[in-house]
């Protein structure tokens, strides 16, 4: 374990700062869809349950007013599925810019270098190369496991609203 954790900070160390804020991005963007998962599974179906059972209770599912009831209960719930979407997907779309923004600074590293040392001096500039290099593949591994896991979950969000939407039968008829 001790390794491990040599290992971690050797390779934070090795990508610069920016490798950092990457992680702390990740992090954020697993969280959030760790927490809808979780919604999704566990809390969600309850929260169906008692929209549905209050649905059936009504005496009216004809009338205008008892359409527009649906209609709220419908879009109240796809909310609170929809919920945290947006932010998973811009922390999506964040990972690869943090990850460019570590290639341009690792790059600026070698220039700097390069002014210093001159070209004949690869050793030096090979660690602003790492620089450049490791972040542009976390933030590419991040947003590619985000991108993923964010598809399934909008997929799911909108499937289960589209379920929902389903089982709150209206009857035709009556005052419309």
């Amino acid at each position: 374990m001790g390794q491990m954790i040599l290992d971690v900070q050797a390779f934070l160390e090795t990508g610069g700062g920016v490798l950092r804020f990457i992680g702390i991005v990740t992090i954020t963007m697993w969280t959030l869809m760790l927490e809808r998962f979780y919604y999704f599974y566990a809390v969600f179906p309850k929260v169906s349950e008692e929209a549905q059972a209050t649905w059936r209770a009504r005496e009216d599912h004809s009338s205008w007013g008892a359409h527009q009831i649906r209609r709220l209960m419908i879009s109240e719930l796809r909310m609170q599925l929809e919920s945290g979407l947006a932010y998973i997907r811009v922390l999506v779309a964040l990972c690869p810019l943090l990850g460019l923004l570590g290639t341009v600074t690792g790059m600026i590293e070698v220039f700097d270098v390069m002014a210093i040392a001159g070209s004949g001096n690869a050793k030096a500039m090979a660690g602003g190369v790492s620089k450049a290099t490791i972040p542009t593949m976390a933030g590419m591994v991040a947003a590619l496991s985000g991108l993923i896991l964010s598809a399934r979950l909008e997929q799911f969000a909108s499937d289960e609203g589209e379920r929902l939407a389903d089982r709150l039968e209206i009857e035709h008829g009556g005052a419309e």
